[in-house]
């Protein structure tokens, strides 16, 4: 074991020869250690004394290889925005290895912004420290949020400038996941018609992430099945959160069913399914409202790369893998409907209940109101104060039919108002990462190297579901003066 804790046991590199390329991270000047995450290393068993050291900054910036490290670029493919890229890989990441956490349980362990690899395409494969910190923040809120995500175990300073629009300080994330497999990774192989390797990969997924399905009768539908189950529970994850992820390419689709890549990610303010912040969808092909169509397309790219897997006869497999498809929309709706109610205080299921939720989320569309914000407040609508939904209408009134519609529904359960809206405050965050108060964060720790902003809003996201006095400005929404907001994908 290193000297931090890391255990090291590498089945990727071990086991899938041919489908990476062995490389190193680039050295870097000066670095420096910005944070850690002492939680999430906990979890992993690693030392947090021994990695706040010059020796870990050392090691999260790539100088330095952690005993049992193997670092390894990963090859994959993907459709982006639609256009098939046949090859992509990591062009500015580094596969370290895989640790094994004190429960058994197994993470890879990767660089993000390690310089380039055979797979950068050109470009430098370094990161700035806005980028970087992005990733940390919406990562450990997404966690915090309870959805599953690839999380930021570290972030260090390089001690050089890197060049985008204007110079910009170079940081390298370390990030951590179930694994870094990808739909684009099966499609980097079947592309290639190299039919043996993506048995292969299938394999070794099933065995890593899926093992259940292994004593399937059709182990590699159940493989395909057990991936939409998980992309359904996720994408309706999403939506309940206000969460667009920007840039859902087939290359940014986790086969483990985490949010992996926050590039040009953002929550929603007010609600409208059109809602786009990434400077490059034009076209609004990942809006809000697009992303589950996305994710079942996505997911018909993943069929397509193991119809030769699922029966020897195409037709029969294309007949199976479609069939199984074709369920992605009506699981999906469950788990978002099962989260629906949640969100408004039902523990009964009636048949109404979806076009109950569609009315408000249609009230609050025609009226500009906080998608946050108004599910919120339903908890003190529960306790006798319809003013905390109606005050955030510029015609309260507008909000009155459904209010009676939704108190009606309510009077039909048998839980009791005061607990009722406490289970309803568990899944009602009052703090999300607003865009607003992420780019302030942001800027402080780019342009005035002040860390201060972007650790007080890490810490208020520790905490979502708990109202706390003092920090009113973090539940509210972006002014009027903040404009239209967009985002970039930092690479």
């Amino acid at each position: 074991m290193d000297a931090g804790g890391f255990h090291f046991d590498n089945s990727y590199a071990r086991e899938l020869e041919g489908f990476f390329a062995p490389w190193q991270a680039a050295t870097v000047p000066s670095p420096r250690l910005l944070m850690l995450n002492h939680s999430l290393a906990t979890e992993l068993g690693l030392d947090i004394a021994a990695l706040e050291t010059e020796r870990g900054a050392a090691i999260f910036s790539g100088n330095t290889l952690p005993e049992g490290a193997e670092p390894l670029a990963q090859a994959y493919a993907g459709h982006q925005f639609g256009h098939l890229s046949p090859q992509l890989g990591d062009g500015r990441a580094l596969l370290l290895g895989e640790i094994l956490a004190p429960d058994g349980r197994r993470w890879d362990l990767q660089l993000k912004g390690s310089g380039r690899t055979p797979f950068s395409r050109g470009g430098d494969g370094k990161a700035a420290i806005g980028p970087v910190l992005r990733e940390y923040l919406l990562g450990e809120a997404m966690n915090k949020l309870g959805i599953p995500t690839t999380r930021a175990l570290a972030a260090v300073s390089t001690g050089e400038m890197i060049h985008r629009d204007s110079p910009q300080p170079g940081a390298i994330l370390t990030r951590v996941a179930a694994s870094h497999i990808r739909v684009g990774t099966f499609q980097f192989f079947a592309l290639r018609d190299d039919r043996d390797k993506v048995r292969k990969l299938a394999d070794y997924t099933l065995a890593r992430h899926y093992p259940d399905a292994l004593t399937a009768t059709n182990p590699y539908l159940a493989l395909f099945q057990a991936v939409a189950e998980r992309q359904a529970a996720l994408l309706a994850r999403w939506m309940l959160a206000g969460f667009i992820h920007g840039v859902m390419n087939t290359d940014n689709m986790s086969i483990a069913g985490e949010t992996i890549d926050y590039g040009p990610c953002a929550f929603m303010d007010h609600y409208d399914p059109a809602t786009v912040f990434s400077s490059i969808d034009s076209q609004g092909r990942y809006a809000y409202g697009n992303q589950p169509l996305i994710a079942q397309w996505n997911l018909t790219r993943f069929a397509e790369t193991l119809v030769e897997l699922v029966d020897p006869d195409s037709e029969a497999a294309i007949a199976l893998l479609t069939e199984a498809i074709n369920q992605f929309p009506r699981q999906y709706t469950a788990y978002w409907l099962q989260g629906m109610r949640a969100k408004l205080g039902l523990a009964t299921v009636e048949d109404q209940d979806q076009e109950l939720a569609q009315q408000l989320l249609t009230a609050l569309e025609e009226n500009s109101v906080d998608f946050t914000r108004a599910f919120r407040s339903l908890s003190a609508v529960v306790l006798g104060n319809p003013a905390a939904l109606r005050s955030q209408f510029a015609v309260p009134s507008a909000a009155d039919s459904w209010l009676q519609r939704w108190q009606e529904r309510l009077s039909r359960e048998p839980m009791p108002a005061t607990e009722r809206a406490m289970h309803m405050d568990q899944v009602n965050p009052v703090y999300i990462p607003r865009n607003h108060k992420v780019e302030e964060a942001l800027q402080a720790a780019t342009q005035q190297g002040d860390l201060g902003p972007f650790q007080q809003l890490l810490g208020v996201l520790a905490e979502p579901f708990s109202e706390r006095p003092g920090l009113e400005s973090y539940a509210q929404p972006a002014p009027e003066s903040f404009g239209v907001y967009k985002t970039f994908c930092g690479t």
